[in-house]
């Protein structure tokens, strides 16, 4: 069970990062989306 929850926490690590650094783009350059 507990590589199951480090599997599933990198994974909602990663979508976080992921859109933390979408969204930091999007303020940054509003002229690509």
């Amino acid at each position: 069970m507990t590589g199951t929850g480090a599997v599933a926490n990198v994974v909602g690590g990663l979508l976080a990062l992921g859109l933390i650094v979408y969204l930091f783009i999007a303020l940054v350059r509003p002229e690509k989306f």
